[in-house]
């Protein structure tokens, strides 16, 4: 490598759903609320496709000390501001009872020319996501590096589960945001570039021929991003507890060092089969870190907290350079103690348990989520 090295620099956004505290059903975001966290929050808060989302970003920050600060100062903002409304964000990937077809997209003429390119695929879209972004400033790296880091997107995913519930229905999966979302085209796993030149050729193409604008309607698990000289980690469903993103962050971080390091070393992660990697994507989404994962180096089904062992060993000293060891182990916690998909059944069955009907015992999961929106902070 003959660039640079990277400062590995942080970027968290997330997307929120906005509930009325009393109904625990979704709602629009009045435009005097997102007059009012504008003006707190300015350009690190915007309006999302459908009127009932909220997004926000951080800044650029050097690390992810920096990270929690500013996503801390941002979740609380916008809670607070909500309550002024009596409503309240949350961070889920899907809500528990919603019915999309009641929703209305943000008017706005990127997401009135969505609505139009992408029809009724689209209209389906009351998801919300994570994305990471990891400072990379060399075209080819960015690339090289995405290549190498697909083979650890299931088991982001895995460990950031949070949509079980689709419709008041509990539709088996753990991440059901993905099964929306892979409707769209240009999402999935990213194609096996192995040049920043080859990427350019195609994605110029389809510009070219004018069926996209940009490469902002690239919508890939991880992409180079369109926006900034960041790789942008995209696979994630929104953690409803703010710790569990940042040790996402932490390990997104974490995984890019090192990937770099052998890189250095003129070594490298080996590119593994999309098939298999895919295989995994759907044990992430079905099963969360329950059933575990194929170690394809081995070439067996491995128990989730056994591969988060295994990856925290891996990544200790990039950690320790990035200064993130404690919020990368914290990753063990997520595996015993439930991501919050599993949660989310949890207060379902006990809310049953105690006499509710399901509409109760849902409502019951939204307020759960609600109070986890605003923990640590």
């Amino acid at each position: 490598m003959t660039q640079d090295l990277p400062e590995y620099t942080l970027g968290i956004e997330e997307e929120y759903l906005l509930v009325d505290m009393q109904t625990c059903a979704l709602v629009d975001v009045p435009d005097a609320l997102m007059r009012d966290c504008e003006a707190a929050l300015g350009k690190k808060v915007s309006p999302e496709f459908l009127a009932c989302q909220i997004e926000v970003g951080t800044g650029v920050c050097a690390d992810i000390a920096e990270a929690r600060a500013d996503l801390g100062h941002l979740r609380r903002t916008i809670a607070d501001c909500a309550a002024e409304y009596g409503m309240a964000p949350l961070a889920v990937s899907c809500h528990p009872f919603a019915d999309w077809h009641s929703r209305k997209h943000t008017e706005k003429q990127r997401y009135n020319d969505l609505a139009r390119d992408l029809a009724g695929v689209v209209r389906r879209m009351l998801i919300s996501g994570t994305h990471v972004h990891v400072g990379l400033p060399d075209d080819d790296l960015r690339i090289d590096i995405m290549r190498q880091m697909t083979y650890f997107l299931p088991h982001l995913l895995a460990l950031s589960t949070s949509s079980p519930f689709w419709g008041g229905q509990d539709t088996g999966l753990n991440s059901y945001r993905l099964t929306i979302f892979d409707n769209l085209p240009r999402t999935g796993l990213p194609p096996d570039f192995v040049s920043h030149a080859e990427y350019r050729r195609s994605v110029d193409m389809i510009i070219n021929a004018g069926l996209i604008e940009d490469t902002t309607k690239i919508w890939w698990d991880i992409r180079p991003s369109a926006r900034f000289p960041t790789l942008e980690a995209r696979i994630c469903d929104v953690m409803p507890i703010m710790e569990h993103s940042l040790t996402i962050a932490a390990m997104i971080q974490s995984i890019t060092r090192m990937l770099v390091e052998l890189r250095r070393r003129n070594q490298r992660w080996r590119i593994y089969d999309r098939f298999l990697i895919a295989e995994n994507r759907w044990r992430a989404q079905r099963y969360g870190p329950r059933e575990g994962l194929l170690d394809i180096g081995k070439g067996a089904l491995v128990p989730m907290g056994q591969l988060v062992t295994e990856l925290i060993e891996l990544l200790e000293t990039d950690a320790m350079v990035l200064d993130c060891l404690n919020e990368l182990r914290a990753a063990q916690d997520i595996v015993a103690q439930g991501t919050s998909a599993e949660r989310q059944r949890a207060v379902y069955a006990r809310a049953q348990e105690d006499g509710a009907d399901s509409d109760e015992a849902l409502c019951e999961v939204v307020r759960s989520l609600i109070s986890e929106f605003r923990t640590g902070l």
